[in-house]
């Protein structure tokens, strides 16, 4: 990215309602003076190329959401080494020459994540449910480290298998859902269940014992599985921390400059209490 300020900032998703990027991104807007507003744009899967296009023109950069990280990843002009290791985009810019650059923050966000809730990294086995954009940057994240296993669990096994197969013998596709939670040290939810409703992807008393939990979605008063994992004893947060993270990488690759996360933090809070 050239060092020219983006010409719109927006949030692509379907829905997007829910979100909470807004709040703290232009609350970080707000703090380093710059006169841009982060809007959230609901765009059906079938009107993305014509938003995309729309976008180019007027030099745009943002986020990209559920339901679109792997069709942006195929929209880009231009990838990040990260986001084509990924195969989903969630941090897009318009270069000079009208180029759309992908890139893939929710790696970090998901490394911000399992900090926060003190995983051992080497030789942890995680059981990630899931096989969209979400799940790849777990799985990206989860070969870097030291003799660690992903075992996947998804309701399309075709998509499980595909992704898997990107990650070699650091990544296995479970034959159920039992099969991926044996012996797991972390479980992890990268589908979208839970976003809009009250539903959970695995019952708290299915979990292995001493087994860490992570929500990769996030609502106002945390999900249900958050809050029932936490009463049945396992260390569980959502994924607001992730969104954070990936969400302050974001604005420092937008405008090459530090993100104020203490300013983010504070305006995330306090949008999450409202």
């Amino acid at each position: 990215m050239t060092g020219h300020r983006p010409g719109r900032l927006v949030l692509i998703g379907h829905p997007v309602a829910h979100s909470l990027s807004p709040a703290f991104q232009n609350a970080a807007l707000r703090d380093a003076g710059i006169p841009l507003t982060y809007e959230a744009l609901d765009v059906p899967p079938a009107a993305l190329p014509h938003a995309l296009r729309l976008l180019r023109t007027q030099r745009a950069a943002g986020n990209v959401t559920v339901p679109h990280k792997e069709s942006v990843f195929i929209a880009c002009d231009v990838l990040t080494p990260l986001a084509r290791r990924v195969g989903a985009v969630n941090t897009f810019w318009t270069r000079d020459d009208g180029a759309l650059v992908g890139d893939n923050t929710d790696v970090a966000g998901f490394e911000a994540l399992a900090d926060a809730l003190g995983v051992v990294r080497a030789h942890c086995v995680v059981a990630c449910m899931g096989s969209g954009g979400a799940a790849s940057a777990v799985c990206a994240a989860v070969e870097q480290w030291p003799g660690a296993l992903v075992r996947l669990w998804a309701r399309t096994p075709q998509r499980a298998r595909a992704l898997a197969a990107r990650f070699g013998d650091r990544v296995r596709v479970a034959p159920s859902l039992r099969d991926a939670l044996d012996g797991a040290q972390l479980v992890v939810n990268a589908t979208p269940l839970g976003l809009r409703d009250e539903d959970v992807p695995v019952a708290p008393d299915q979990l292995p014992r001493d087994a860490r939990v992570m929500d990769l979605v996030y609502r106002r008063g945390e999900t249900r599985w958050v809050r029932e994992a936490r009463r049945a004893g396992h260390a569980a947060c959502d994924g607001r921390e992730m969104l954070l993270v990936q969400g302050a990488a974001a604005f420092e690759q937008w405008f090459h400059r530090p993100p104020p996360l203490e300013v983010m933090r504070r305006a995330l809070e306090a949008a999450a209490a409202r």
